[in-house]
């Protein structure tokens, strides 16, 4: 595999000191490096997070600079980010410009032969969300996997993780791998988009020429409103920077039968069903003193599209809010919250194993609830791993 990392106007050195506002790769690519694409026919991968520093979007972008766009592809949610989680996409054409649009969420989640007819190179940029569960890393494998078959360089415009580089969580066990957790790294992995490609090069040992173009200006430790970049909805159900701090731990209870919000305007900020005992649920919670976090009960009624959980009926929620965002861990509150509602409620919290494991990395998180065990030893029986997992990513690192 020959894997190139350009850091071309950029702090490419962990550690390095920033300089002058934040860029995300689109616009140090058109400014530093757009050599890449000068005079090849491009093909695209984006969706709506695909803007530059001032919103304006990729396709634009690149038209205006005299870039061949000859054709866009989609990850999940489809090219404008509105499809609903989990439905299948179907390719179609950009209105604005007459390209093909290929979905690679839905009849085939990799580029064919045909689609990648006449492509000189590839572009992917999407906006990661900062948790193992989200499905762009595997498309971006994906498209190498196809592009490597036929010689086309994939060039990955990288951006910031929108939560910053704080790694919590467990870590995966391969054996789980799937679209919602494809390498062995935590739910919280601290890394963009462009290093988790960097590191499954070097794991999945995939073929072919990547480059990363890195973002100029951003710190591991600065979240997404410190960049000042614009905040685009990553995906239907993260409507707010609030809601991706606790996907890391609360997209967990997709494999339950509590609802997660989806269906309002605070998906992720709350989990409910119409028989939770909040009252019971928030004790515990309490008692746990879990910090950088307050809960209340709140009432909520999904509205479809929801995740076909209690559509239209009054549940029964708790809702979290981020205190102290250096002290919060989402993944280890996750377990609090599990342990409450699993100790309340045994007969109807509704694990829905083989959901549940995949998100979980594997069974031993369900199972450890399920026993009883004290969230303490579970989130501490994690530790071991972390440290494993964070020397393993040092050399992928670029900021």
């Amino acid at each position: 595999m020959v894997a190139t990392v350009l850091a071309l106007g950029a702090c490419a050195a962990a550690g390095a000191a920033p300089a002058g506002p934040v860029r995300p790769g689109i616009d140090v690519l058109l400014t530093d490096s757009i050599g890449l694409v000068r005079g090849k026919s491009v093909g695209l991968v984006t969706n709506q997070t695909g803007v530059d520093r001032s919103g304006v979007s990729d396709v634009e972008r690149l038209r205006a600079a005299g870039v061949r766009l000859v054709a866009l592809f989609s990850p999940e949610h489809g090219f404008r980010g509105a499809a609903a989680p989990g439905a299948a996409v179907s390719s179609t054409v950009d209105s604005a410009t007459g390209l093909p649009i290929y979905s690679l969420y839905g009849r085939t989640s990799a580029p064919t032969d045909s689609m990648l007819q006449g492509i000189d190179v590839m572009l992917v940029d999407l906006q990661d969300a900062g948790a193992r569960y989200y499905t762009y890393l595997a498309t971006t494998v994906n498209v190498i996997r196809s592009a490597g078959r036929h010689g086309i360089p994939v060039v990955v415009l990288d951006r910031p993780d929108p939560i910053g580089g704080k790694v919590q969580g467990n870590v995966l066990d391969t054996a789980y791998s799937s679209a919602v957790g494809l390498l062995a790294v935590p739910m919280r992995h601290g890394m963009t988009l462009g290093e988790l490609t960097l590191l499954a090069v070097s794991d999945l040992k995939l073929n072919g020429k990547v480059s990363v173009v890195p973002v100029s200006g951003w710190r591991r430790e600065m979240t997404f409103d410190q960049t000042g970049l614009p905040f685009i909805l990553p995906s239907p159900n993260l409507q707010s920077l609030e809601a991706l701090f606790h996907y890391p731990g609360l997209c967990l209870f997709e494999g339950t039968a509590l609802s997660v919000g989806r269906g309002t305007p605070h998906a992720f900020e709350m989990i409910g069903a119409p028989w939770l005992d909040t009252t019971a649920v928030l004790a515990r919670l309490r008692a746990a003193q879990i910090p950088g976090v307050s809960f209340h009960g709140q009432t909520f009624r999904p509205r479809q599209p929801g995740d076909g959980k209690f559509a239209d009926t009054l549940v029964n929620g708790i809702r979290l809010e981020v205190t102290n965002r250096s002290m919060y861990d989402p993944t280890a509150t996750a377990v609090q919250l599990l342990t409450a509602v699993q100790a309340v409620h045994p007969d109807r919290i509704g694990w829905r194993t083989g959901a549940f494991d995949r998100l979980a990395g594997g069974p031993g998180l369900r199972e450890a609830v399920v026993a009883g065990t004290d969230p303490a030893r579970i989130i501490g029986s994690w530790r071991g791993p972390l440290d494993r997992f964070l020397a393993r990513r040092r050399p992928f690192l670029l900021y």
